[in-house]
């Protein structure tokens, strides 16, 4: 069978849309699942923390294991395992085992996503093809966010919160058998000596991602002075700190230290980082805003994302297509500004008026904008990388955004929450209270967005050469 680059393309932009799409479509469930389960409120945010701290702890993991033991391998390791973890917790019937089953399913996201994305890296030539293939790559990402919360509440509502971990279960299967069809193995080539698993890398890398993440998710409950939260994050230094050091006295580390010399590759992690932050920061707080402010159902909620997530979906197809005329960095420099626009604009909404208004631009915008500063920080990430180091690459890229997820999320709830209780503690009615956290939320997103504009003056600007533009392959 012929292994076309764009059927590989198609089963691994399956596969990232199922792991986008399950971060958000738990979200909806929440509510039932918590009566069920009889999950108290503090509990209950460990079914969505508990995958986001294995997801994003083992990404780096998961990226050089791809690289080391062959990423189709892994890739498909990794997606039985959601699979199974997802069955497992749309069976479970107890707090504990649908939180274990969540990291389980948070493991498995952490070992196909990096091994899909250098899949990608390593199909593709550099040039229009791979940027094309970024772009819907970003696109889907972006609508899977956003559909997660429409499916949820059509599952919710149709059936029950079971079905929004039994859902993943058939685009499993499908996905799993269509690999071996489709898509071509590889891995680092050798150069000539036997390659170790660094596995002091590899624990010191993981449990300094997974002690950072573990703090700052508690510090959102705890606060930030508490012994348990800054044991955690002084823990997350050290480890991290031992990583860097045991890197550098390594034959063949986890990730070679000589990667942070790209300056596009160093850049673009902390860019998609900021990216992420801004991102999550603001479905989270738009989500509130609309159910607790405005009285949306989780369907009308989900549905007002809509737009959104298909205005990603054209600026992933557009950016990929005007960044090889022009380069990443002035696509990188338009999509800052247009993220810091819309989370503007949507400072202005209120407790009552018009969506189309006061809501729909920002988020038009903003959706557009996020994937203009996502597909020219994929492209640079990767445009200074060797394939033998295409799913450390992955894995750096991805942990940077779902970290920088986490971190922002964690910064801008516990300043817009504790403006709320602020403004309680002054006699404001509790919906006043939540409208000022929003607006405040939002500035805070929009200085992190605003960042990138900086990001993108640090890295390289990258223009396809003729020859790269001449490589295109009919889609």
């Amino acid at each position: 069978m012929r292994r076309s680059p764009w059927s590989t393309l198609t089963v691994l932009a399956l596969a990232q849309f199922m792991v986008v799409l399950d971060v958000t479509i738990v979200n909806v469930a929440l509510p039932d699942l918590q009566a069920d389960l009889g999950f108290s409120v503090d509990n209950l945010q460990w079914v969505v923390s508990a995958y986001v701290l294995a997801f994003g702890g083992f990404l780096l993991l998961g990226g050089r294991a791809a690289d080391l033991i062959g990423r189709r391998r892994l890739f498909m390791a990794g997606l039985a395992l959601f699979g199974v973890a997802s069955l497992a917790g749309g069976l479970a019937d107890s707090q504990g085992m649908l939180i274990a089953f969540r990291a389980v399913q948070g493991l498995g996201g952490a070992m196909l996503s990096p091994a899909a994305l250098s899949i990608l890296t390593v199909t593709f030539a550099p040039g229009r093809d791979r940027n094309i293939a970024l772009g819907i790559w970003g696109g889907l990402a972006g609508l899977g966010g956003t559909l997660g919360v429409v499916a949820g509440g059509f599952l919710v509502d149709g059936a029950s919160w079971r079905w929004v971990f039994f859902v993943n279960v058939p685009i499993t299967v499908l996905v799993v058998a269509l690999t071996p069809f489709i898509v071509r193995e590889s891995k680092a080539e050798s150069t000539g000596t036997a390659r170790t698993f660094d596995a002091l890398g590899a624990i010191l890398a993981t449990t300094g991602v997974l002690a950072l993440i573990y703090g700052v998710i508690r510090a959102e409950t705890l606060g930030w002075s508490d012994v348990e939260v800054m044991g955690s994050l002084a823990a997350a230094v050290v480890l991290l700190a031992g990583f860097v050091f045991a890197e550098s006295r390594s034959a063949d580390p986890l990730v070679p230290l000589r990667m942070f010399r790209s300056r596009s590759l160093s850049a673009s992690t902390v860019a998609l980082g900021l990216n992420g932050a801004a991102f999550t920061s603001m479905f989270f707080l738009a989500a509130i805003f609309l159910q607790q402010v405005r009285g949306e159902s989780a369907i009308q909620t989900g549905m007002q994302f809509l737009p959104m997530g298909l205005a990603a979906i054209v600026g992933a197809m557009s950016a990929s297509s005007v960044v090889t005329r022009i380069g990443t960095r002035p696509v990188h420099l338009a999509g800052a500004a247009m993220s810091v626009g819309g989370l503007l604009l949507l400072t202005g909404a209120g407790a009552s008026g018009s969506y189309v208004v006061e809501l729909l631009p920002g988020f038009l915008l903003f959706g557009f904008g996020i994937m203009w500063v996502g597909v020219p920080g994929q492209i640079s990430a990767v445009s200074e990388v060797s394939h033998a180091d295409a799913g450390t690459a992955s894995g750096l890229v991805s942990a940077g955004y779902q970290v920088g997820g986490v971190l922002g999320l964690a910064v801008v709830n516990t300043l817009s929450t504790s403006l709320a209780e602020s403004r309680l503690t002054e006699g404001a009615s509790p919906q006043e209270a939540l409208v000022d956290a929003f607006h405040r939320g939002l500035l805070i997103a929009a200085v992190l967005a605003a960042v990138n504009i900086g990001m993108a003056l640090i890295a390289r600007q990258r223009v396809p050469d003729a020859e790269e533009l001449n490589e295109a392959v009919p889609v």
